[in-house]
């Protein structure tokens, strides 16, 4: 029962802010790469609560080795939704896309959307070749890690300052579900030394 419960939570966490972003009024008067660009930005949020629990097999009913397995294929699918995401708002608005990729927007939270936006990038590109890199598993790690911090503020900054589709208390419920989970799993691995 407890099991479920953990899972539903989970599904509800995530399902219910990309509801209420479908069904705002706003998306009326928006085109579909608007909508989908701010629809990929909601489920973005939703797998940054997601991740740093399958990376260290903290959810139940799964195996350790198929979580990893889920996390790598829900770090190529954040990837993705950061392409919707910047590309839809590219198609939408050719110059305020650009502003904000070259750090010369006047809205602030463009530039934690873009520092996110590379840090993801980053983060895939050392995934697929820390190996080649000559890097160790505990360097690589910590540099994941490191990596996740900036990737989960950066978001959470960026996704608070937005006034848009998302209703606030879902918002505010994914941002702080994303940071804790974050924190859980640095203190368990990093604190606790486990």
């Amino acid at each position: 029962m407890k099991k479920a419960a953990i899972w539903a939570g989970l599904a509800l966490l995530i399902l219910v802010p990309l509801a209420i972003a479908a069904a705002s009024p706003l998306q009326a008067s928006r085109n579909a790469p608007y909508i989908i660009a701010s629809l990929a930005g909601v489920a973005a949020l939703g797998v940054l609560t997601l991740q740093p629990l399958l990376a260290r097999a903290h959810l139940p009913d799964v195996t350790p080795p198929r979580q990893r397995k889920w996390h790598r294929m829900l770090g190529a699918t954040l990837l993705l939704l950061v392409a919707l995401h910047i590309g839809g708002l590219y198609i939408t608005s050719p110059p305020d896309a650009l502003d904000a990729l070259l750090l010369a927007s006047p809205t602030p939270f463009s530039i934690y959307g873009v520092t996110a936006m590379w840090a993801i990038v980053i983060t895939a590109l050392l995934a697929a070749t820390w190996r080649r890199l000559h890097l160790r598993p505990r360097t690589w790690r910590a540099i994941h890690a490191l990596l996740a911090v900036v990737i989960v503020s950066s978001t959470i900054i960026h996704a608070v300052q937005i006034e848009g589709t998302m209703g606030w208390w879902s918002k505010l419920a994914l941002c702080i579900s994303g940071a804790i989970s974050l924190a859980s799993v640095l203190w368990v691995r990093y604190v606790r030394g486990r």
